[in-house]
């Protein structure tokens, strides 16, 4: 499929998902949304997919949601900010429950909508110039994109009350210190971190490292008995897999695994 305002790519098992409206700040749009949707779902789909890095065009990241849009769509404000949103959200979703590792790497200011994608990642790598705002409450918004799941889980309510009421404004390092970040690189080294990240994560037990991004889904919202519970079946059902015997094997006999994903 052809992309509008998005790049997709697949290389050695990695998918790269380039954020591509450099003109407007990689605005998110309903077009941008489904766009990004329908990636999710190949990258949740196609087997041969074991991580996904998403960046942006140019030199930010992702501005947040076009509000030029949204005003062209006032007459329907409600309802094409739901639509908008909603799409979005399922895109979100699919990345967060596949079992391919998604890696953010952020190369430039992250605002509003864009601040809440890259929470979303199971691992953020930064720029060293990248900046990270909430920004929704300074156009009388309140947060999608799955920030208020996300943040008050990485740095705490309070501070995550600080972020989204304020709109302070956070460098990579700071992000990094609060919790948001993993690795702040030079811009220059941004997307080769990345990319060396995303060959580690696609050599590694894909099906073990969705288990475990599913597990910690819950991890702040089911009880003790249910998590474990939990914990119980995933490890159990890694022995239907073809890497689950094989990294154990591995290890007795002091092996290195060599793992398919499968």
């Amino acid at each position: 499929m052809s992309y509008e305002t998005i790049k997709f790519e697949i290389n050695d098992g990695v998918a790269i998902i380039t954020l591509n409206r450099p003109e407007d700040a990689n605005a998110l749009t309903q077009k941008l949304a489904e766009e990004l949707f329908d990636a999710s779902v190949i990258c949740q789909t196609d087997d041969a997919i074991r991580a996904v890095v998403i960046t942006g065009a140019g030199k930010l990241f992702c501005g947040g949601g076009d509000l030029k849009e949204f005003d062209q769509n006032m007459h329907r404000g409600e309802a094409h900010l739901i639509h908008v949103a909603t799409i979005l959200h399922a895109a979100l979703i699919r990345f967060a429950k596949m079992d391919a590792p998604v890696i953010m790497a952020v190369n430039g200011t992250a605002g509003g909508g864009g601040f809440s994608v890259a929470l979303a990642g199971d691992f953020v790598i930064a720029a060293d110039h990248a900046k990270f705002v909430s920004a929704y409450t300074a156009s009388s918004l309140t947060p999608d994109g799955s920030s208020t799941y996300f943040l008050a889980k990485h740095v705490g309510l309070l501070r995550a009350k600080e972020l989204m009421l304020t709109n302070r404004v956070l460098t990579a390092h700071e992000a990094q210190e609060w919790g948001i970040v993993n690795r702040v690189v030079d811009a220059s080294e941004l997307m080769d971190e990345a990319i060396k990240l995303a060959q580690q994560f696609a050599n590694g037990p894909t099906k073990a490292y969705g288990g475990t991004k599913r597990l910690l889904l819950t991890a702040y919202s089911d009880t003790m008995e249910t998590q474990l519970d939990k914990e119980a079946q995933s490890i159990g059902s890694m022995m239907n897999t073809v890497d689950g015997p094989h990294g154990v094997s591995s290890f007795l006999n002091k092996q290195k695994p060599k793992f398919t994903g499968k």
